[in-house]
């Protein structure tokens, strides 16, 4: 019997852009090795675990290039494709070809649907025997999976979410149990989320913002029931194991989504089934633009930023000034560095001016380059706000931002 092949991506955020540097180009490269992967690899099964998109309202070109992957994997030996929503997507602009898709074995759970029934997806193989059990669960939003009561804590709260989360989870778990024994069949079952796992591992400027305020919801692996035998997660950039568990994985980004993520190296996760339990493989994905962070005094970045010209290759750079030198026209003097070379300085910070300067005089830093808590930590601090208030202050504030975000997810 043919082996069962699965690939586990998430976290594309097609659109993305880096400090306003468009990515289109690298996002179009890595969905063209994914075709090719999934004919060379012998993959049955693509599972996408959510963020798609980077926002609710994607451009033309971001749409264009996701509906021409889907065109492309059709014609691959890769069967059956099942896309989940995440918080960055518009679950409904996710959902509008979903009946259309579904013709072509590509299944999309954007919405939770009113029937929870319809998250689990019992996938056929060419001989119309069942392969495959999918509990498509999409992003689950705070109105989805608890409802809110007057004067609540936040303690009520992280506690409500973590149990919606958790009873979610054991409904699909029981409909997926009951549909493999209606079928008679000793298929695996496989569940998608995405979401926050407590412990879970991220990167300064990844550009990940917590689900939920503060840790609320930050869910461990005990939320998922015994029956699944693998679960294909999203959110988290960094690839990493639940609770060091084999078969509870964050595929993480295929892209380094900031500076943070420059040196890191991207996977897909293959899973495949060659008897009762999957084996994991993390595939290394190629870089398809060098991004590099440079840091130290006037004399360092220069000689790095010779290194780099001398390659010839394209690389974005981040360039970070610490030395005790003061450097007026610091992005002149970078600028006219690179000029004419293959290299392209998309951010420069120069940490010698102290932080009563960089409030008043700094240039380098703009408002869009700060997220709101940054903001409001540096007005805490500002108004002297002892300790013992600001986290009641931060928590208030977090749970504000959610809320524009809920109804917004792109204000934030």
């Amino acid at each position: 019997m043919k082996p069962l092949r699965v690939l586990h991506t998430a976290d594309w955020h097609l659109g993305r852009s880096l400090f306003q540097k468009n990515r289109h180009t690298e996002f179009d490269i890595f969905l063209r090795w994914l075709i090719d992967t999934l004919n060379s690899q012998s993959i049955d099964v693509l599972l996408v675990a959510g963020d798609i998109f980077d926002t609710t309202t994607p451009s033309n070109s971001m749409q264009g290039l996701y509906y021409d992957f889907l065109v492309k994997v059709a014609q691959t030996n890769c069967k059956h494709v099942v896309i989940t929503s995440g918080n960055h997507d518009s679950p409904s602009l996710l959902d509008i070809p979903k009946e259309l898709l579904k013709r072509m074995d590509i299944h999309v759970v954007g919405e939770m649907p009113e029937n929870i029934e319809k998250e689990v997806i019992v996938l056929y193989d060419e001989s119309k025997q069942p392969q495959l059990i999918v509990c498509a669960v999409p992003y689950l939003r705070d109105r989805d999976i608890r409802k809110a009561a007057p004067g609540e804590s936040i303690e009520t709260k992280e506690a409500n979410l973590r149990d919606g989360i958790r009873q979610h989870y054991a409904q699909v778990a029981q409909i997926a149990q009951t549909k493999r024994k209606q079928l008679n069949a000793t298929v695996p079952i496989v569940a998608m989320g995405h979401l926050f796992t407590a412990g879970g591992e991220t990167i300064d400027g990844d550009g990940v913002r917590s689900l939920y305020v503060g840790t609320l919801a930050h869910v461990d692996s005990s939320i998922f029931p015994d029956c699944f035998d693998y679960v294909a997660l999203g959110h988290l950039h960094v690839p990493q194991r639940v609770n060091q568990s084999e078969t509870i994985r964050f595929s993480g980004s295929p892209i380094p989504m900031g500076f943070g993520e420059a040196t890191q190296q991207k996977y897909v996760n293959i899973v495949e089934w060659n008897g009762p339990k999957p084996t994991v493989e993390m595939l290394p994905i190629p870089k398809f633009q060098q991004l590099q962070s440079l840091r130290g005094d006037w004399q360092q970045i220069q000689l790095k930023l010779d290194e780099l010209k001398s390659t010839t290759e394209s690389y974005w750079v981040d360039v970070i000034y610490e030395g005790t030198e003061i450097i007026a026209n610091l992005k002149e003097k970078v600028d006219q560095l690179v000029k004419g070379s293959a290299v392209e300085v998309l951010k420069v910070t120069n940490k010698r001016i102290s932080t009563e300067i960089l409030e008043r005089e700094d240039k380098t830093e703009s408002l869009k380059d700060l997220k709101p808590i940054d903001v409001f930590d540096r007005i805490l601090a500002i108004q002297q706000i002892p300790n013992e208030q600001k986290k009641n202050l931060r928590d208030a504030f977090l749970e504000l931002e959610l809320i524009m975000q809920q109804a917004d997810p792109n204000a934030t």
